[in-house]
């Protein structure tokens, strides 16, 4: 019987490959971005043929057989990143006080891959083609909502994941249950020795995992710059880079020193913090929360006001510093009207807020972004060879990046999945 369904899959993907050869698509674009140089070209075709941009220019020739795309009204730009997604999570104060453990405790599996499917359906119509997934994710759900996206079964953004967090004892848990053996649950890879680390590292890559997402001090003990580098090399062995959790300054320079690919939210960060961390390459995805976002995870309006300002003042000193920014967002709350991706996008205002200009955004939401993701070979640029993942609006976001949150048209390996409203 599993030999039966092995050639049946075999058999569905060899199909689905011949029909991406066969489609050729010709997108008229009447501007054309390059995020990284910040230029623009206006009246240019791209040609995509099996899922691959094949020709960029004014000129191109279109076979007779590709199917013609008219967007000669909009800017045409590579899709969206967002760095920091919980796809599979959904953190409700009314129903689980905000705790993960409550929730992993509430939610079965099932409710959360169909969530999952949902919300990755949400960003990729919003124009985020590519996303890394850190966790809080149930039993390696992220494994299979990859496994759905890649192989047609669902439609969503490109995963880079993390399988289960690896944390020092307790997580990110906040509760002592009465039954120790509630805490033994999939949402974290608890890792105290160097063998526990190691083995944690080995499992989620077995997963599939293209990313280790640690959490550094989420309990008053905390992983030591000792502890994060041995990480950081075992994941390195096997080509993967380390995101690293931070909420403390003392979290924060033992991530740094220990050279993790990046830091993730970093709310306490000295300039001391910032000049090593440029100095050393390290990212900071900032996930500025929104007043919305805040609102929607259960703050009061006025904890969620100065919480905000706090985080873009933050961001402000990061970006001054020079740090290398790269746009990630931590939504894990669902706000009723309000999709997963609208609520994603709103998170450029942050950087509005912090004095960031258009181009810089764009750059942070793209080609900084593939990079960390280490997947700048194939996508976060239009160019010949490159993934055809692509994004429209009506408004330039280089002049005006809000033309961001009016994305009408979606592209991702050259499938159509969002078209402009007649």
């Amino acid at each position: 019987m599993v030999h039966v369904f092995r050639r049946a899959l075999i058999c569905l993907l060899v199909w689905q490959a011949g029909q991406a050869a066969a489609q050729i698509s010709a997108i008229t674009a009447g501007t054309l971005i390059d995020p990284e140089t910040g230029t623009e070209r206006t009246n240019q075709i791209v040609l995509i043929e099996a899922g691959k941009i094949k020709a960029i220019g004014s000129s191109v020739q279109i076979p007779s057989d590709a199917e013609r795309i008219d967007l000669s009204q909009e800017t045409v730009l590579p899709g969206l990143f967002d760095a920091h997604t919980h796809l599979l999570a959904t953190v409700d104060a009314r129903w689980d006080l905000g705790d993960f453990w409550i929730m992993a405790l509430q939610r079965r599996a099932g409710w959360r891959a169909i969530q999952g499917a949902r919300h990755a359906k949400e960003m990729l119509e919003s124009g985020f083609t590519t996303v890394r997934d850190l966790g809080n994710s149930g039993d390696h759900l992220d494994t299979d909502l990859d496994k759905a996206i890649r192989f047609g079964l669902a439609a969503g953004p490109t995963m880079i994941f993390s399988g289960r967090i690896i944390a020092p004892f307790g997580g990110q848990f906040w509760d002592t249950p009465a039954d120790p053996r509630l805490l033994d649950n999939a949402e974290y890879r608890f890792a105290d020795s160097h063998d526990e680390m190691q083995k944690a590292v080995r499992e989620n890559i077995y997963w599939g995992a293209r990313v280790i997402k640690i959490v550094v001090d989420g309990q008053k003990y905390a992983y030591s710059a000792d502890d994060i580098g041995f990480i950081v090399a075992e994941a390195a062995r096997a080509g993967v880079k380390v995101a690293a959790h931070v909420q403390t300054e003392r979290g924060a320079r033992a991530a740094i020193e220990a050279g993790v690919a990046s830091i993730e939210h970093g709310w306490v960060l000295s300039d001391e913090d910032l000049a090593l961390a440029k100095i050393k390459g390290v990212v900071l995805v900032s996930t500025d929360f929104t007043v919305n976002a805040l609102l929607g995870s259960g703050m009061e309006p006025d904890a969620a006001r100065h919480t905000h300002e706090r985080y873009v003042a933050r961001l402000r000193r990061a970006w001054a510093a020079g740090v290398n920014v790269v746009f990630g967002t931590d939504v894990m709350s669902d706000v009723k009207g309000r999709t997963r991706g609208e609520l994603a996008i709103e998170y450029i205002d942050s950087f509005k807020e912090a004095g960031i200009d258009p181009s810089d955004i764009l750059r942070a939401m793209t080609t900084r972004a593939a990079a960390l993701l280490g997947v700048e070979k194939d996508r976060g640029a239009i160019r010949i060879g490159m993934a055809a993942d692509l994004a429209a609006t009506r408004v330039d976001p280089l002049h005006e990046i809000d033309g961001l949150k009016r994305i009408d048209f979606v592209m991702k390996d050259g499938q159509i999945r969002r078209r402009p409203l007649p």
